[in-house]
């Protein structure tokens, strides 16, 4: 399951998901749960979704190509405000669970498409009750070009291209055992008695020196 929330600055609601794999599939204009929100009068929309992909590689790209008439000045600058992979995980561990959050390209080149390229890494979380999370955090790597085929310009997209990493990450949640209490509270105990020891040499060699110049003044 893919998750994405993308904010676009300065482009019409004309937007449309397309859809392709290695396994043949491609579906241009995908509208099943997503989701747009027009902003700025029209200059800008929200464009959130999900939808399912096969665990071979391929790409879903953001792009006008299902429109009925393509806009004017079409500008592909935007924000990544989020894109996820398998089921959420809200407990704060490391990872990449959300490698794009927040990426800005608001200030590209207008005419430019952007490239995404991410490596997806199975990923399993253990509880501390023994149930797991079946998930996935993902790499990524990044470019943005002028496209031009035989006819001329290509109209500019947002691409995200993907591939599954053959390795397994396992992430196990566990009680921090007794000892590590102790080693804990034994090194507080031992830094206290030891600031104490070096205040009481330090005010005891004071109090000498003090009491040395009195003896001095006295004679």
């Amino acid at each position: 399951m893919n998750l994405w929330e993308i904010f676009f600055f300065f482009l019409l609601i004309d937007l449309g998901l397309d859809i392709q794999d290695e396994m043949g599939r491609h579906e241009v204009g995908f509208q099943e749960n997503t989701r747009k929100e027009e902003l700025n009068n029209g200059a800008g929309c929200v464009f959130f979704g999900q939808f399912k992909i096969n665990k071979v590689p391929g790409n879903f790209h953001i792009s006008t190509h299902g429109a009925g008439e393509q806009p004017d000045n079409l500008n592909m600058a935007h924000i990544v405000n989020s894109i996820t992979f398998g089921t959420e995980i809200k407990e704060k561990i490391p990872g990449a669970f959300v490698a794009l959050k927040g990426r800005d390209k608001a200030d590209t080149n207008s005419l430019s498409s952007h490239d995404y390229v991410l490596k997806i890494v199975p990923t399993i979380y253990e509880k501390l009750d023994g149930t797991s999370i079946f998930t996935y955090q993902y790499t990524w790597a990044y470019k943005d070009y002028v496209a031009y085929g035989h006819g001329g310009r290509i109209l500019p997209a947002i691409w995200f291209r993907y591939d599954l990493s053959p390795i397994t990450v396992k992430y196990v949640e566990r009680r921090k055992p007794l000892y590590h209490f102790i080693t804990t509270v034994c090194a507080i105990v031992g830094g206290t008695f030891t600031v104490a020891g070096i205040l009481d040499s330090m005010i005891f060699t004071a109090s000498e020196l003090f009491k040395k110049a009195q003896l001095g003044k006295l004679s």
